[in-house]
């Protein structure tokens, strides 16, 4: 099966600063792969690499076998986003966030209408659908967002920084929820953070630390029986020690 996600030989800089340097990895279908890197590791960059928001100019990035420069609609029909920064409009619904995103792409009204009721019962809001955002807890917030990148049906979910700014018991939940969606809607995920605690032995990892990639493979095989938090600051040479 075609992956999700394959970045190949990526790199991109802002003027002189090299911002992400011979970037590869590859997200398969149903899997949830932590990006795993401190701020300024380059995560967000590679994100807006994927998206078009910046264009790539080296290497390859394609989404469902679809080439992001050349074949940029395929792709991101694609594609599902949740930024770190929040992204909803506070003072409509929930549902009318999502209609507005489901217009975008191109969605019927009548279509829009079935397929809200379908995400938000995924996301577990579906007694908040008439609530305007700005009553929302963050958490609810957050799942309400993972919920509008999904109206499309994409086939690839982006994830950055989702759980900064929410409280433990919040975190936990649109953790678990995003994994439940890879597990049963074969929904690749890109899982972009700095909190090791979010990230599971089995799950495939991609270290970036200054806009390298400087190990893959599952966390089990990269911590290397010392812990993974452990092994990433001997990889950095104790870079990130805060957030291990």
């Amino acid at each position: 099966m075609t992956p999700a996600l394959v970045v190949a030989s990526v790199s991109h800089q802002f003027g002189g600063v090299k911002a992400l340097d011979d970037v590869s990895l590859t997200v398969e279908r149903g899997s949830f792969t932590a990006l795993l890197g401190v701020n300024g590791a380059g995560k967000s960059t590679l994100f807006a690499l994927i998206t078009r928001l910046f264009d790539n100019v080296t290497g390859e990035i394609r989404v469902c076998g679809n080439d992001v420069r050349r074949e940029s609609g395929p792709a991101l029909a694609q594609l599902g986003i949740v930024f770190q920064s929040r992204a909803l409009d506070a003072d409509l619904t929930v549902a009318q966030n999502l209609a507005y995103h489901a217009a975008l792409h191109g969605m019927a009204p009548e279509a829009a209408r079935a397929r809200t009721t379908e995400v938000l019962a995924q996301v577990d809001l579906a007694d908040r659908r008439a609530a305007r955002v700005a009553t929302l807890s963050g958490g609810q917030v957050r799942r309400a967002e993972i919920a509008r990148a999904l109206m499309h049906g994409p086939r690839l979910l982006l994830l950055d920084e989702a759980t900064v700014g929410l409280d433990v018991q919040s975190r936990r939940e649109v953790v678990r929820l995003v994994r439940a969606l890879a597990a049963t809607e074969g929904v690749g995920v890109l899982w972009a953070t700095h909190l090791f605690d979010e990230v599971e032995p089995s799950d495939p990892v991609v270290l970036l630390h200054m806009g390298r990639v400087l190990a893959t493979g599952s966390a089990a095989e990269i911590a290397a029986g010392e812990g993974l938090a452990e092994r990433f600051l001997g990889l950095t040479g104790g870079a990130g020690r805060d957030a291990a």
